[in-house]
């Protein structure tokens, strides 16, 4: 059974940082890649990922919205992946999901995400 857990969501000041992971267990398959997505409140699940990381080689990808403020990154040995936030602002108040793809290479469209985390919810107060 293929499991997505993602972690380390919480309440921050604009200006701070949080850390979030995402633990996936259960598939096979050494062509994946990760992607985050975000659900803002008030509005749906977003359909390109900020940030996607294709697992075997770690090339990553980031929109331009969290670009030198976010990096993912991953942890073979724990098949986690982690994502490092800084400098929150309030409109990255979102419930932040981690979903597989199984790929080679990496899309970051929803449609190439097969496995999906339950989200964590991540709250910048200004």
């Amino acid at each position: 059974e293929v499991q997505v857990v993602e972690t380390g969501g919480g309440l921050v000041q604009a200006g701070g940082s949080l850390r979030l992971s995402c633990a996936a267990s259960g598939f096979t398959s050494d062509d994946y890649a990760i992607g985050w997505f975000r659900q803002a409140p008030g509005k749906e699940r977003e359909r390109e990922s900020f940030s996607c990381i294709e697992y075997s080689d770690g090339s990553t990808y980031y929109t331009d919205s969290v670009k030198d403020r976010f990096t993912t990154s991953r942890d073979n040995a724990k098949n986690t992946v982690y994502l490092q936030m800084n400098s929150l602002k309030p409109e990255d108040t979102a419930i932040y999901y981690c979903a597989v793809g199984i790929m080679s290479g990496y899309g970051c469209h929803v449609a190439d995400y097969d496995y999906w985390g339950p989200g964590t919810q991540v709250t910048v107060s200004s």
